[in-house]
């Protein structure tokens, strides 16, 4: 080993670079410098000294893979799932959990700092729950290989178009997991195996249903192999031969609906299979919580719950006794949230209307007339129009959920800046653990 440079510890021989790991970045790579530009590590952590290995050069950045950890962090930890490295589900299982989530509020906190300009009066403490077997939606592609004979069922690998060849999964539920295998078998027994892309899960409390994309029709052979399937693992199978709307129950016959508890309020959700619901039922359930402790909804108060989805925080709110407005795009979720409202007995109290709050004015919100507080629950892409116009008829408290550390850092900057509210607290919510996705919640204030 050559000896070590200054900035960024590096030395070069045999093609190989060593260098020490600076820090880690908003994907959960490390981050050193080799000759003075910048290099994202994969599966390196802050404090090593590894040597890595350049996949790709740009004109301002390398990205490199760690081909061996010379001197390892204390956080670092043995990985559980043995596709860890190559699958592109998670990026941080060799990460101690109390270090992602520091890791994680320290995205937080350089976003509010070096986007929004703002910083929250006080850092809430992170919201976290079981690191395994959280997730209840996911994703699965579907693809047969013809080098190995088979289908691969799984997620993506983290590099490149691949399906990960995986034998089990840590992160979703173990009766899940242990379906891959018979999954991979299933579609190599039909006739449409390579027009197949793609398996949607979604698990209630009830049972586990899969969605299986398909790009030309089922043969009477293929549909009873999915009948024998559904019936052998006690699965519910829908089809998706089109769009979202073509999605429907397959078999067994019954219910098509599916369902999710908010204990502490009460309250059943009904969903639909294509329905938007949180993965990680959980650490929604706690995530809930903490939104009623920071909104403090009174009888009496006019609340507004914008993307209200099908009704997730509207109706906790509305078992406060609060009155609620939520507003969503979809006319599907509206429908829905109206639906779940009846179902919980609160409709007196809940109104739900469609509207594209990705539009919005300052004459469109004063048509929605005031509110007295307002949670705002917005997709990756943020809530700036929304944010902008509130400043006509602005509510005094505002609880903004976020999957996005950089929209929330920016539409922040417009609450403070511009609206003259007070950024009282934040905070990081783990919903899905091993990744370097940073959920988080704030509060304003008049």
């Amino acid at each position: 080993m050559g000896r070590l440079r200054r900035r960024g510890q590096v030395s070069t021989a045999n093609a190989v670079v060593t260098a020490r790991i600076e820090s880690l970045d908003h994907e959960g790579r490390g981050v050193t410098h080799v000759d003075g530009k910048v290099v994202f590590v994969e599966g390196a952590l802050t404090g090593e000294l590894v040597e890595l290995e350049t996949y790709r050069r740009k004109p301002s950045f390398d990205l490199a893979t760690a081909r061996r950890i010379l001197v390892a962090s204390s956080s670092r930890v043995e990985p559980r799932c043995a596709s860890f490295g190559i699958c592109g589900g998670c990026s941080m299982q060799h990460l101690d959990a109390r270090a992602q989530m520091a890791a994680k509020q320290r995205v937080l906190e350089d976003s509010f700092s070096h986007i929004g300009k703002v910083a929250p009066e006080t850092m809430l403490s992170p919201i976290h729950g079981p690191s395994w077997g959280y997730r209840y939606r996911a994703r699965f592609s579907s693809r047969f290989v013809h080098k190995k004979g088979t289908t691969l069922v799984g997620f993506r690998e983290r590099r490149g178009g691949f399906v990960a060849d995986m034998q089990s999964c840590e992160v979703i539920p173990s009766r899940v997991s242990a379906l891959l295998i018979p999954l991979r078998s299933l579609v190599d027994s039909l006739s449409i195996r390579t027009d197949l892309p793609q398996i949607e899960l979604a698990v209630d409390v009830n049972c586990v249903a899969l969605t299986f994309r398909i790009l030309e029709p089922l043969s009477a052979v293929d549909e009873q192999h999915l009948r024998d399937f559904a019936e052998s693992y006690e699965v519910r199978v829908y089809l998706q031969p089109g769009g979202l709307d073509s999605v429907s129950l397959f078999h067994p016959p019954g219910e098509a609906l599916l369902h999710y508890a908010l204990p502490d309020s009460d309250l059943e959700f009904v969903f639909g299979i294509t329905d938007f619901t949180q993965v990680n039922f959980g650490i929604n359930r706690v995530l809930v919580r903490r939104a009623l402790s920071l909104l403090e909804p009174q009888s009496g108060e006019r609340i507004g719950d914008m993307f209200c989805g099908i009704g997730n925080f509207s109706l906790a709110i509305a078992r406060r006794g609060a009155r609620v407005t939520g507003i969503e795009g979809n006319q599907a979720l509206v429908n829905r949230a109206a639906s779940n409202a009846r179902h919980n007995r609160l409709e007196a109290l809940c109104e739900f209307k469609p509207a594209d709050l990705f539009k919005m004015d300052a004459g469109l919100w004063e048509e929605l007339g005031q509110f007295d507080k307002l949670l705002i629950d917005p997709p990756r892409d943020g809530a700036m129009d929304l944010v902008k116009a509130i400043g006509a008829a602005p509510p005094r408290r505002v609880v903004y959920v976020s999957c996005n550390p950089s929209t929330l850092a920016r539409d922040a900057a417009v609450m403070v800046h511009s609206h003259g509210y007070q950024l009282r607290t934040a905070g990081v919510v783990n919903m899905f653990p091993h990744t370097s996705h940073v959920e988080s919640i704030a509060l304003f204030e008049k």
